[in-house]
């Protein structure tokens, strides 16, 4: 029992170095290059650099930092604030459910569960899916945490770092560095895609999503390109699947 446990030990500390390799080999980085910005809007807001990294670890969300700064800049009251947050996250529950089974073990606690929670985001989902499956089961929880960490760590110094920086930077060159992040996520789902649905949800979503900002406005664009695309790859999926 000791020696397995020893065993096991071990095979977690190794997923874990590994996974902080594997982030730092290039999508942490993505990931922090677009969080530049987070920092910049935090100064604007009248914020300390401290709170503007303090928000990457405790929201963990460029999008609704962004929202939260935004926002207070703006003057809108703190309870509207909350709700838009709360709202612009409600997106990363889909994700945290898909997630979650790869990561669960028997015995395993609700507090590993729920910082496992908090650390799922789009780069998170999109990676965790391409990685954890072929991974044993013992290695899972390691190796998304050292994953995660790494990441975080990255970006909580790049919205430090963008705090006083990105004033300095060309606005091309900005932009330029947040369009990182959607290239990464695109490279990504390619390279994990595995069976029709997959690359039918992205062609789709390629196709669907400038159709439906010209006929719909950027209001819903996303959202119907989502619901119909996704629908439309579940019933590929599974026709295919009927199939064989």
């Amino acid at each position: 029992m000791r020696e397995g446990q020893e065993h096991d030990r071990s095979l977690g500390r190794a997923a874990f170095w590994r996974a902080v390799r594997d982030a730092l080999s290039l999508p942490a980085w993505v990931l922090g290059f677009s969080v530049l910005g987070i920092g910049s809007l935090a100064r604007d807001a009248g914020f300390p650099a401290g709170a503007a990294a303090l928000s990457t670890v405790v929201m963990w969300a460029g999008p609704a930092q962004a929202i939260f700064f935004a926002s207070v800049a703006a003057g809108v009251s703190y309870p509207i604030i909350a709700l838009a947050v709360t709202l612009s996250s409600i997106r990363l529950l889909p994700m945290t459910v898909a997630i979650l089974p790869l990561l669960r073990r028997p015995g395993q606690g609700l507090l590993t569960q729920l910082a496992a929670a908090h650390f799922i985001a789009v780069t998170m989902w999109v990676e965790g899916l391409r990685r954890l499956p072929p991974l044993a089961p013992q290695e899972r929880v390691p190796y998304f945490f050292g994953f995660a960490l790494a990441c975080l760590v990255v970006c909580t110094t790049t919205t430090y770092v963008g705090y006083f920086l990105l004033g300095a930077l060309p606005v091309p060159l900005a932009a330029g560095l947040l369009f990182l992040t959607p290239i990464f996520f695109t490279v990504s789902l390619v390279a994990g895609a595995s069976s029709s649905a997959d690359w039918a949800a992205m062609l789709l979503g390629a196709v669907l999503a400038p159709a439906f900002h010209i006929l719909l406005g950027k209001d819903v664009d996303l959202l119907a390109a989502g619901l119909v695309g996704g629908t439309a790859a579940y019933a590929i999926g599974k026709t295919g699947a009927a199939r064989r």
